[in-house]
């Protein structure tokens, strides 16, 4: 009988075993898979990216962090290619996380569209240069 009940318990272990090894699959092919939704926002996007690395890290997947923020800077449009150029200079990719990238790729994106805003207040150029010397001192930081 005990040797009955350990048979049982090994299987029921095992197919414990198996759902997980199946969810670990799924979960890496999704990050294999995962990309930017056309129409999304840089926050939505971000919220998708961190539900994943959260699943992932609540059945103990572990991925290096440069791995988790390559997939998240090259999963993005090529407009963003400026700034993720920028974070790869300047950034360490081994020891930053995604949730530090993205605070920066937001915040240049402010900065990007203050800029825009710029242009279409002052199509002439010299006169957004003339104009942009004047603003306030966040503009001229916009590497900050």
């Amino acid at each position: 009988i005990n040797k009955d009940i350990w048979d049982r318990v090994k299987l029921l272990m095992q197919g414990t075993s198996l759902s997980k090894q199946e969810r670990e699959c799924k979960l890496y092919d999704e990050f294999d898979k995962f990309s930017y939704v056309k129409g999304e926002t840089l926050h939505q996007y971000y919220l998708r990216f961190a539900q994943l690395i959260n699943d992932m890290n609540i059945i103990q997947m572990t991925m290096q962090p440069v791995q988790v923020n390559t997939k998240f800077l090259n999963s993005l449009l090529l407009e963003w290619g400026k700034f993720v150029t920028d974070v790869k200079l300047f950034r360490d990719l081994h020891t930053s996380n995604y949730d530090q990238l993205y605070a920066y790729l937001e915040q240049q994106e402010v900065h990007a569209n203050e800029i825009c805003l710029l242009r279409e207040r002052f199509p002439d150029l010299l006169a957004l240069v003339a104009n942009f010397h004047q603003q306030p001192s966040h503009f001229n930081n916009y590497h900050s």
